[in-house]
């Protein structure tokens, strides 16, 4: 199945973010990030799940194993936001 893609008005793909404003690859979090908090987290996922980038192409960008990024789509699909957060992790497992 052929995903349709959004433009913005400089022609660039998007996705709605977990804010509700449209993310482009240029809005996602630096390749160098280390400190990941919700949002950015919400972001990758956002991105993946919309088709702006792969699942494969958000780990190798991110340095990130299939599971830690799983963790987070899991954690998103059932717990929402909140459950990205890594002070409460044991509570939503």
């Amino acid at each position: 199945m052929l995903q349709q893609h959004r433009l913005n008005s400089r022609g660039e793909k998007y996705v709605i973010g977990p804010t509700g404003e449209a993310l482009t690859l240029s809005d996602l979090p630096p390749s160098n990030t280390r400190r990941w908090v919700i949002r950015r987290k919400a972001e990758v996922v956002a991105a993946v799940r919309g088709g702006l980038m792969s699942f494969d192409e958000a780990c190798e960008r991110y340095q990130l194993t299939n599971e830690e990024f799983s963790s987070w789509q899991h954690s998103i699909e059932s717990h929402g936001l909140a459950g990205l957060r890594t002070t409460r992790i044991q509570q939503y497992r």
